[in-house]
């Protein structure tokens, strides 16, 4: 993925899996779901696309394997229509589970909510996970990136976050930090996002809460976009992917880029 497009990458949220307290019973229809936002995702001009088990709340801190296996098949469907570059999260803080998941569908990029540090969280506390993951990707090589949270949304933090940033990158070997507002949807504090981009070592990516609106005033700090709540109709996150307005932001960001030139 080129970071320096400053790449918009579309979140595929996945209704329900297998094994989660409010799946359906139809695991063709989240991944016939999934394929249509990854479709339109691609047909607006997004740059990425990112699959996320958002549906299977309340979440546990680590996947089932139901879970695994289920996004692995989705993600693999998704992988064989959509040529985008594709990434896998797995919530709450399953990194082991996203790469393993991600280097079985030769997917691109990866993103941890807690790779180094701790969170509180209404899963409980969150322990960060580079150790494993750094000798995951030590005995499975690949292109695979990671990209990781500083002060992860959904949580409270008591680190500094300088320093959180610093550990992300250079003790927990992020190849990207995510900077997030406090919940899904929520824009992040442009301070903070700005204090990233200066001390951070490696590429910056906003992780919640970029809109139409406020896109230009965070295409100064910021390396890359998570986009999800924005351009669902109506904007909200339940909803299917609308073309309009994910075309939209699409089109924002190209004038954006070109003013840059």
């Amino acid at each position: 993925m080129d970071f320096e497009k400053k790449p918009l990458i579309g979140m595929v949220h996945l209704r329900p899996l297998p094994g989660s307290y409010l799946y359906d019973g139809d695991l063709d229809g989240v991944i016939d779901s999934a394929l249509r936002d990854a479709r339109t995702l691609e047909k607006a001009g997004f740059d990425a696309v990112m699959v996320e088990n958002f549906g299977d709340v309340p979440f546990p801190k680590y996947a089932d394997k139901i879970t695994v296996a289920s996004m692995a098949v989705v993600a693999r469907a998704i992988r064989d229509e959509v040529s985008l570059p594709l990434g896998i999260n797995v919530l709450r803080n399953d990194g082991i589970a996203a790469y393993s998941i991600a280097y079985a569908v030769k997917a691109d990029f990866i993103r941890v909510n807690v790779l180094s540090g701790v969170a509180y969280t209404d899963q409980g506390i969150i322990e960060g996970i580079a150790h494993e993951l750094a000798m995951l990707r030590k005995r499975l090589p690949s292109k695979i990136k990671v990209l990781a949270d500083v002060h992860v949304k959904h949580a409270v933090h008591f680190s500094d976050f300088e320093d959180a940033l610093l550990d992300t990158v250079e003790r927990g070997l992020a190849d990207a930090v995510v900077v997030s507002g406090k919940a899904t949807g929520k824009p992040v504090d442009v301070e903070k996002l700005a204090l990233a981009k200066k001390i951070s070592p490696v590429p910056v990516i906003v992780g919640s809460g970029t809109s139409y609106d406020n896109l230009p005033e965070l295409w100064k700090y910021a390396d890359g976009f998570i986009v999800g709540t924005w351009i669902k109709r109506e904007g909200k996150v339940e909803n299917e992917v609308s073309l309009e307005r994910a075309r939209k932001l699409v089109e924002l960001a190209k004038e954006l880029r070109q003013t840059a030139l």
